[in-house]
């Protein structure tokens, strides 16, 4: 089992992120889209398919899901549980032992850059918005 964290300010925020499959994109920018895995948060029991870039769909399964926290069977071979606490968001991923080493090489780097990418895009706040003209 490979386990991936990072901490996080706002966690209702990256649940938000986390949990619906139509906002993957704006912080996993390898993911080009998903379906049937519910709307608008993933479902359990749902299965469906999620497209990485330069990658046919891929199937995937949800096989459990919490308040805070899902999991889902991809390809068929590899489990993720994603989870999100008051300060952390956690990945974690468990495969057959030889494709497990092989996914931590590969796909390992790519979970903890867009862990990283799900709690800035969490905490981000919109910049304020000038109206008007200045005072002059």
């Amino acid at each position: 089992m490979l386990r991936y964290e990072v901490p996080c300010d706002a966690p209702d925020a990256a649940w938000a992120l986390l949990a619906q499959p139509g906002r993957w994109h704006e912080w996993a920018p390898h993911v080009r889209g998903a379906w049937g895995l519910g709307e608008p948060e993933v479902e359990i029991g749902r299965s469906g398919f999620v497209r990485l870039v330069g990658v046919v769909p891929v199937p995937a399964k949800i096989i459990n899901k919490g308040t805070r926290s899902w999991t889902w069977r991809v390809g068929g071979a590899v489990t993720m549980d994603h989870v999100v606490t008051p300060d952390t968001l956690t990945i974690t991923l468990s495969a057959p032992p030889p494709l497990e080493r092989a996914l931590g090489a590969a796909y390992g780097p790519v979970i903890r850059l867009m862990l990283r990418r799900l709690s800035r895009t969490a905490t981000a706040r919109p910049r304020p918005t000038r109206t008007g003209s200045p005072a002059g």
